[in-house]
């Protein structure tokens, strides 16, 4: 009599750690699991299916934000010769070094001053409305301090005042150079990057402390060995990028920042209002910025209440506004005090200090420095370096495991699909709900889980049709 086949194993499933075998044809489900062994396919197919389709916005995202945490340092050398003179024995008075700055770019208006906030280090004169600039940015003159020797005038951004190259990278990172519509690339990565990571982590420690082990693992076991560890160690900086990129995303941003408000925890702003109101002469310099008591007037004032550098002295806006001196240290420990001086008598109208400052509004402050990189300076600028290289690690054996997954089948075989029926109702409907209400407050989580449960749903109709439907 001739031998009966042995009967064909159970469909391996990706993080088990095993040779891929044949997937079997359609069954019923076995019934409904408690746990662990219920909760565990469905995270896993999620996790599969999420780092899948998510990894190559997250890998651009990675390899943009490593070019970003080293392009602070990469500004201090290419712009060395504008940012940097010689110690002299003492420094002009702050209205000279305007004065030099217009007289060199009479262009547009003065829309800020930042004096040199260290010995060697220029003072830049912010220049808004100048042709061939873009409207978002200023153009910031470089001037020394100690002789008034215009330096070179470069593109400013942003409150850190980041250069071309910074800014370049800056933008690619955010956006791709696509403007609004590209930001929604950063925003999908940041919206699955946490859920990736927690599934990823919930799929580590349910396993066995035996499969976690790495010496002596080779193929897809060693990768996936690989994957989890390095996924471990950042798994922390992981939720935080996640976490801090979304507080000034488009449209999970615009949630949490109303949610701010509601709360009473936006950030506050100095009151810029002259004592004078309507009726205060500023007498104003030609464009020099220059209003009133003028702006060495002013920085005198700010100084009294203790703004130390750096700072930056903004012009009033209209007739009825003050001058608004505020702090711009990001790096800890943070300088965020700000004052308003009217522009007649001089003296201090408003107070505003950082540590008044709500508890939530002092978080983000914190969160989007560290993730941008400056809170702690050079250290933090090398964990952020250190992190996207741990997450491009990650994608390469994610990516390394779902071929080898497939190989001697089908290239990256996918998880089977009918893994929730499996979980109890009094686990599944409590996680509907709380999938569904995250899915609205981050849009970018909830529409492409919505979509891909549509196309699993109708793919998983059609495999039914034909027979060959499997479950986990």
């Amino acid at each position: 009599m001739s031998a009966q086949p042995p009967p064909p194993a159970p469909a391996s499933v990706a993080g088990d750690g095993q040779p891929p075998l044949q997937e079997l044809p359609e069954a019923a489900p076995s019934g409904i699991r408690s746990g662990w062994a219920a909760l565990r396919p469905l995270v896993l197919r999620l996790h599969f299916y999420a780092g899948l389709l998510v990894a190559p916005f997250l890998l651009v995202a990675a390899t943009t934000g490593f070019l970003y945490a080293c392009s602070y340092q990469a500004e201090k050398i290419v712009y060395a010769d504008q940012l940097g003179v010689p110690v002299g024995r003492s420094e002009l008075p702050v209205s000279e070094q305007v004065a030099a700055a217009r007289k060199e770019h009479p262009e547009g208006s003065v829309s800020a001053v930042r004096p040199s906030p260290e010995d060697g280090a220029t003072t830049r004169v912010l220049l808004s409305g100048v042709p061939g600039v873009d409207p978002d940015h200023t153009l910031a003159v470089f001037v020394n301090p100690y002789t008034g020797e215009v330096r070179g005038a470069l593109e400013q951004y942003g409150s850190t005042g980041a250069l071309p190259l910074r800014t370049w990278i800056d933008e690619l990172h955010r956006d791709l150079h696509l403007g609004e519509p590209g930001r929604l690339y950063s925003e999908l990565a940041a919206s699955w990057l946490w859920v990736i990571t927690g599934g990823g982590l919930v799929l580590w420690f349910g396993r066995r402390s035996a499969q976690r082990k790495l010496r002596g693992t080779t193929g897809r076991r060693r990768a996936l060995t690989l994957h989890g560890t390095v996924g471990v160690w950042a798994a922390a900086g992981l939720f935080f990028v996640s976490a801090t990129g979304l507080t000034w995303s488009t449209y999970a941003g615009e949630t949490i920042s109303d949610l701010r408000e509601q709360l009473g925890q936006s950030t506050p702003s100095v009151t810029a209002t002259a004592a004078g109101g309507e009726h205060a002469e500023h007498q104003a310099g030609s464009g020099t910025g220059e209003h009133g008591v003028g702006l060495d007037a002013v920085l005198k004032a700010a100084r009294s209440e203790g703004l130390s550098n750096p700072v930056e002295i903004v012009p009033p806006a209209d007739a009825s506004s003050a001058y608004v001196v505020k702090q711009i240290q990001r790096s800890w420990p943070e300088k965020q005090d700000s004052v308003a001086v009217d522009p007649a008598t001089g003296e201090v109208t408003d107070v505003l200090r950082f540590a008044d400052y709500p508890v939530l509004a002092k978080l983000t402050r914190w969160g989007i420095d560290a993730h941008t990189g400056v809170l702690f300076g050079l250290v933090n600028q090398m964990l952020l370096a250190a992190l996207a290289v741990g997450l491009i690690t990650l994608i390469v054996y994610g990516y390394r495991m779902w071929w080898q997954r497939g190989r001697g089948s089908a290239f990256g075989r996918p998880v089977p699909r009918g893994a929730w029926q499996h979980v109890p109702a009094y686990v599944l409907v409590p996680l509907v709900a709380c999938l569904a209400v995250l899915g609205y407050f981050v849009p970018l989580l909830g529409i492409p889980l919505v979509g891909f449960l549509a196309v699993d749903i109708v793919l998983g109709e059609i495999a039914y049709r034909r027979g060959r439907r499997t479950y986990a």
